[in-house]
């Protein structure tokens, strides 16, 4: 479970009140209290699972009694006619719940699919894919799992567990040098510098920066800080990475690349809820 589970409770709660409101008319107006449904969730489309276990969840908020079984695990590949999961309960219920179900496994799965192209975009590589910080308001671990599941690794979660130094923090704080040291006096080992220039790049190595963000780099200056760099500090290369170009960018030895695409702009993956005769 990505999210501490009061946490999750909380996310789905304003969920279904977004969407249910006052009640779902249509089904009050058509369907009995008690009657049945049977369903199942079903690819539409090659994709990678993430959030089938929220899609169960928010479907029995609205029917405790409700029988969710998963039958595909995340991070699993998925095709096209492919039952993801099966569920059974309260027809009102079910119905009432199945946007907001397939709108958050549908969002998920759709970051985990684009990221496991990217990953697949660098095989053959030394270098490790990242997420980064472009979340959606509110989401940011649940679509930090959905890229642990296409394959990334998580870059830092926030603000509050890992210290990056950028131009706006050296505007005030001084020079790179001033900055890394008052980072190691706060306590800190892991320091990444952001630098967008190799004489940037040059000073963070010569403060003992132990991480460092080459940001929008080409691939002769990131290849240069490579050789240069030999080792003394793991290199993120960053800024307008895309499929087309992530796997030259590999090629150039940085330790990581950082995409924000992956979370910021995946496209959500068709999966249905359809009703077996």
């Amino acid at each position: 479970m990505p999210l501490p589970h009061n946490d999750l409770e909380r996310l789905i709660d304003l969920w279904i009140e977004e969407d249910l409101g006052s009640g779902d008319v249509t089904s009050q107006a058509l369907i009995g209290e008690r009657d049945v449904l049977s369903a199942n969730l079903n690819a539409r489309q090659e994709l990678v699972i993430a959030g089938l276990s929220i899609a169960a969840l928010v479907f029995t908020k609205l029917d405790p009694g409700a029988v969710c079984k998963i039958l595909m695990e995340d991070g699993k590949s998925a095709t096209a006619g492919d039952c993801l999961m099966r569920v059974q309960g309260n027809a009102r219920a079910l119905l009432a719940a199945e946007r907001t179900a397939l709108n958050i496994l549908q969002h998920l799965s759709g970051i985990a699919t684009l990221t496991r192209s990217y990953v697949k975009a660098i095989e053959g590589t030394d270098t490790v894919l990242l997420d980064t910080r472009k979340t959606t308001p509110g989401l940011r671990l649940l679509e930090k799992h959905a890229t642990l599941m296409g394959g990334a690794q998580n870059h830092r979660m926030g603000l509050y567990d890992a210290i990056l130094i950028k131009d706006n923090h050296l505007a005030v704080a001084g020079t790179i040098e001033d900055a890394i040291k008052a980072a190691r006096l706060a306590g800190f080992e892991k320091i990444e510098v952001e630098c967008d220039t190799l004489d940037k790049w040059k000073d963070a190595i010569a403060a003992n920066a132990s991480h460092l963000l080459l940001d929008n780099m080409s691939l002769d200056k990131l290849a240069e800080a490579v050789a240069i760099s030999n080792g003394r500090a793991r290199l993120e290369a960053s800024g307008g990475v895309t499929l087309e170009t992530i796997h030259d960018i590999a090629k150039t030895g940085v330790d990581y690349i950082s995409v924000g695409r992956i979370t910021q702009s995946a496209p959500a993956v068709d999966i249905g809820m359809d009703y077996p005769d």
